[in-house]
């Protein structure tokens, strides 16, 4: 169901999300997130995630038409041109189209856990401050069967929109429990039988491939730059590598993530 409102006055104030793309703070602490894209909005209209409202060019209206009107809550949908919209945000669009969605309640650790099926496969972030890669490697955790990821308080939202830009509207399959205290929560997976497995470049006794990912698991990673925290990398089980040329040293979290979790899906029989 949804209601439509030609746009004429981009001050409305239920259209402040829209004007302050560049505050994703501010968005995070409203409980809100902003989806571009079709892809990506379309994913969203067929999530279960509340969705509040969306900027669309009629053209663009008119083909999600169908998908508007099978929603369950009243949608307020906004008509603009694509240079209108461009003008008013301050930035190229490459169709006129974003949505507005609400972030759900978060779930807690033992309970996402406990709704996995065994034998489980995690991903916990330590530090990844880059909403690109963040958002990469949610889309890896769909790609490769990860069944939820654990992004601690040094890591940035998932829900951040350049973060739900680069999943391509992947955290809208996967659970995340976002602001862990990464060294708690992975002794309270250590207390579940979830062997952790530390992803980490200078492991001195074991490639990645040497390393068993066929039982309840979760790959520990952390950003480039500053790679996992020792507290991290102390509660972990085992820190394995992936071998590379000896002049490169690492790669991104989004890159690392696909290695592992593509090894994961290869030993588990899922590619």
């Amino acid at each position: 169901m949804f209601t439509t409102h030609l746009l004429t006055d981009f001050n409305l104030p239920e259209l402040e999300p829209y004007r302050t793309l560049k505050r994703p703070l501010e968005h995070q602490h409203q409980g809100i997130f902003v989806a571009e894209g079709e892809k990506i909005v379309r994913r969203l209209l067929a999530s279960r995630f509340e969705v509040i409202s969306l900027l669309l060019t009629p053209a663009i209206r008119d083909e999600l038409r169908p998908i508007l009107e099978a929603r369950p809550e009243m949608l307020r949908v906004y008509l603009g041109q694509k240079k209108q919209f461009e003008d008013w945000l301050g930035f190229s669009m490459y169709k006129g189209i974003l949505a507005l969605g609400r972030i759900p309640p978060q779930k807690s650790l033992s309970e996402v856990v406990s709704s996995v099926k065994r034998p489980c496969l995690l991903v916990a972030t330590d530090g990844v401050t880059s909403a690109e890669n963040l958002g990469a490697l949610v889309r890896n955790c769909a790609a490769f069967g990860a069944q939820a990821i654990l992004v601690n308080q040094t890591s940035c939202s998932p829900f951040l929109r350049r973060a739900v830009r680069n999943s391509m509207g992947a955290i809208f399959q996967i659970p995340a429990v976002e602001k862990l205290h990464l060294p708690d929560a992975l002794a309270r997976l250590k207390t579940l039988g979830i062997r952790l497995i530390a992803a980490h470049p200078h492991a001195d006794c074991r490639w990645l491939s040497q390393t068993d990912l066929t039982r309840d698991c979760c790959l520990v990673l952390g950003s480039e730059g500053q790679g996992l925290a020792p507290e991290t990398l102390a509660a972990c089980d085992e820190a394995v590598a992936i071998p590379m040329s000896a002049d490169v040293d690492s790669l991104n979290v989004g890159a690392a993530g696909a290695v592992f979790l593509y090894e994961a899906a290869r030993q588990r029989g899922h590619v």
